[in-house]
């Protein structure tokens, strides 16, 4: 079963499940998104649904003609967000339906696709985890990243060569994460760990590709 749905992290918490243990969780508010395209092989070349998103405390009034009009075809309000994902042909998903909650309740295990913190520019001791040199005094060598460049042949520095830079603001996807719970009325998703990103951060959820029947 091929599902996405959009939300935003408010942030970390803990509840107890069935065995009465303490589990921590991510408390993430996901939907509902309404569908605004269907796109065919016909009409396309491939087969998808385009969904929007609406986080909660933005006005969607916001949004461009372009948008505006876009959703009207689907007879649905202006969205600020929006992400497609492929599926089969024979999906029943139409246009102007809604994904919401509810449709992750019988599912056990997501993957959650977000937006790391961004950390600035940042030293290769904290970037690459580096060890640097000695902390003690005189030895002008402290949180540096060691030699770099070539003097002779070839006389350049390497590709992909971990130096100081720009760190975080980057896509990862946390496979595999197991569903506690889920709160239609409030439509929130509680997810077992930690998920990077910030709180207030952006994010989608789908059912996991590639299902480890251990965890």
């Amino acid at each position: 079963m091929k599902l996405e749905l959009l939300g935003k992290k408010l942030g970390m918490s803990q509840v107890y499940d069935e065995d009465n243990n303490l589990v921590p969780v991510t408390i993430i508010e996901a939907g509902p998104c309404p569908v605004l395209q269907v796109k065919t092989v016909e009409s396309d070349g491939y087969t998808s649904v385009q969904i929007g998103y609406n986080p909660k405390g933005k006005s969607p009034n916001k949004a461009n003609r372009a948008s505006k009009g876009h959703a009207a075809k689907a007879k649905a309000e202006p969205q600020q967000l929006s992400k497609e994902f492929r599926l089969p042909v024979d999906h029943q998903f139409e246009a102007g339906n809604s994904i919401t909650v509810t449709d992750f309740a019988d599912i056990s295990m997501v993957d959650v696709v977000s937006t790391t913190k961004g950390k600035g520019f940042q030293g290769v001791v904290k970037r690459w985890n580096f060890g640097g040199g000695p902390a003690s005094h005189g030895s002008m060598f402290h949180r540096r990243g060691g030699s770099y460049g070539l003097c002779q042949w070839p006389g350049r520095v390497f590709k992909n060569k971990k130096m100081p830079g720009h760190m975080g603001d980057v896509q990862r996807t946390t496979q595999n994460l197991k569903v506690v719970k889920t709160i239609p009325e409030k439509n929130l998703i509680l997810i077992k760990g930690s998920i990077p990103g910030h709180k207030g951060g952006i994010l989608s959820i789908r059912v996991a590709k590639k299902l480890k029947t251990s965890k």
